[in-house]
């Protein structure tokens, strides 16, 4: 089954960057829509941006404008840069398939935004 592994987060202050990255262990990575979903302490999971198989993008209207997803079919890699971050950004980030996600999600990574 596939396996993905999320990194790049950490505790930055408000109005900083970071930059996730989440690798996919599959051969037929460059045909999967692929998306960030976060979820945020007490709330459900949110799907934030998706990157189709051609690279089309889009993303939910909390973080328009400052987030970019992008990817990398050579390296299996799907990236979210994040600018202006806020204190309600404050989650964890993951990354699957969209539609349809993978059964196997990877454990996540940490994004704390506070000064």
């Amino acid at each position: 089954q596939v396996q993905l592994v999320e990194s790049g987060g950490g505790l930055v202050q408000p109005g900083g960057s970071l930059r996730l990255s989440c690798v996919a262990s599959t051969a037929i990575f460059s045909i999967y829509q692929m998306a960030w979903y976060r979820q945020c302490p007490g709330k459900q999971l949110e799907l934030v941006a998706r990157i189709s198989s051609g690279g089309s993008t889009n993303y939910a209207d909390s973080v328009k404008g400052r987030f970019t997803i992008s990817r990398d079919n050579a390296k299996n890699t799907v990236y979210l840069q994040m600018n202006s971050l806020k204190p309600e950004d404050t989650a964890v980030y993951y990354c699957n398939k969209d539609p349809d996600p993978f059964v196997s999600w990877g454990q996540g990574t940490q994004v704390t935004v506070s000064s």
